[in-house]
């Protein structure tokens, strides 16, 4: 038994510890020891003749809406689960060698990813399966509330209740930690890019203009709101629908806040389900500690706001 042990803490010295947040909109790696050394869009580049991958990450959202007829962009990951097993491996296979190669290592590494809580034991195994098959020793599933509450350095082992909201591309995750485990928990397919949507057309509705998700994302990251306007504003272009000529338009962040309105309401009717079904000691914690927002979708200006102005 020893001598197992002792080679198992041999082949763990000599190896990659890599953490993968598996993303419907970005990927993030981290490498044990260096930090974050992959943040890249959840997006593949296929070619359709020859059923290659043309490119991953960056470089293939470098191409959306400027490729031939026979190179499509394909995201792998939809809603926060596996859409396409052989590109999501693909995928896993381009940023675990590209995170390889930055610490050479004599042993393949271990891998942890992220998931959202709400996955099916189906989705679970293809989750692992993918990583094994892209290079992976080891591979530990996390459920993405739980990694989040570790990361920001929450006392997940103590008998506290802990609320995470976790608002990511595909999904938003609602957990209650405690103990060690996920007492309460909801995931819906309301996040970041239905917000996207909500942009696409209230902008092609209110002003007649086409605009693609690039444009949308812009928008949302730079006068997102979930309050009422503070007269932010910010210039965009896209296609006059009357004309079909190019357009610039000035749009405000109260434009923004009246097309995301709907789905925020979404997201804070979720987090209000999971906390009526919470035990009431639980809550106590919980309305003492305060609610923790991660993920991008947590950057949306106003949302802490809105989230205090609706439970305190």
């Amino acid at each position: 038994m020893v001598p197992i042990i002792m080679f198992k803490n041999l082949v763990n010295k000599f190896s990659n510890d890599i953490g993968i947040d598996l993303g419907t909109a970005n990927t993030l790696v981290y490498l044990r020891g260096t930090g974050i050394v992959i943040n890249e869009p959840s997006l593949v580049a296929l070619n359709t003749k020859t059923n290659r991958i043309v490119a991953v990450g960056t470089l293939a959202k470098e191409m959306l809406g400027r490729t031939p007829v026979h190179i499509k962009s394909v995201q792998p990951i939809i809603d926060g689960v596996i859409a396409d097993f052989e590109v999501t491996e693909e995928m896993l296979t381009y940023l675990i060698t590209k995170t390889e190669k930055i610490s050479k290592k004599f042993f393949s590494p271990r891998v942890v990813i992220g998931i959202p809580s709400g996955i099916t034991s189906v989705e679970h195994r293809a989750v692992y399966d993918a990583a094994k098959s892209a290079g992976a020793r080891e591979v530990y599933i996390v459920e993405e509330p739980m990694a989040a509450a570790i990361g920001i350095g929450l006392p997940v082992h103590e008998p506290v209740g802990n609320m995470i909201v976790d608002i990511g591309g595909g999904t938003t995750d609602i957990a209650v930690i405690s103990l060690s485990g996920i007492v309460q928990s909801k995931s819906i397919k309301v996040a970041g890019d239905r917000m996207n949507q909500d942009i696409i057309a209230f902008i092609r509705n209110e002003h007649r203009m086409l605009i693609g998700e690039k444009t949308a994302e812009e928008l949302k990251i730079n006068i997102g709101s979930a309050i009422d306007g503070t007269g932010r504003t910010y210039i965009i272009k896209g296609r006059d629908m009357a004309t079909g000529l190019p357009k610039e338009l000035l749009v405000s962040d109260y434009d923004i806040y009246t097309a995301l309105e709907r789905t925020v309401a979404q997201i804070v009717d979720a987090v209000r389900e999971v906390l009526e079904t919470t035990p009431p000691e639980i809550v106590s914690d919980v309305m003492r500690q305060g609610v923790y927002l991660v993920g991008g979708g947590a950057l949306i200006n106003g949302l802490d706001t809105l989230m205090v102005n609706t439970f305190a």
